[in-house]
């Protein structure tokens, strides 16, 4: 595996492009980000991406670092911002955590955000871009 492979599926996840996000995954994959339950299955992950999506109608990410746990996992920094819903202003830091199989799937991800509170409220608190 390689720091490619990281960069690789970062550039898919900004496309929102759903069909290269699913080659991506097997039906043992694992997402997992805290604090929802793990969810495994290529096409439960799908569809998870697909329902994140739908919460912005703008998001991006950055990578900032990328560390070599091993030679297939990863931990990585991302800058990631948008708009959550019409108009509220998303900003936040990411570390992920990825694994990658021998044939080059993602085999476990899992993201914890730096701030939280935007997630766990009823209405979600703006954000100062």
């Amino acid at each position: 595996m390689s720091l490619e492979y990281c960069h690789a599926f970062m550039a898919d996840l900004e496309a929102r492009d759903l069909d290269r996000l699913k080659s991506w995954f097997t039906p043992e994959s694992i997402l997992w980000i805290p604090p929802s339950d793990a969810i495994q299955g290529q096409q439960r992950i799908v569809v998870m991406f697909r329902l994140i999506f739908r919460m912005y109608t703008e998001i991006h990410w950055k990578v900032t670092e990328i560390y070599a746990v091993s030679p297939s996992r990863y931990i990585f920094l991302t800058d990631s911002w948008g708009v959550i819903g019409k108009q509220t202003p998303y900003k936040n830091n990411v570390v992920t955590i990825i694994e990658f199989t021998s044939s080059g799937k993602i085999q476990f991800l899992s993201d914890y955000f730096k701030n939280t509170a935007i997630f766990t409220t009823e209405k979600p608190l703006p954000v100062t871009l």
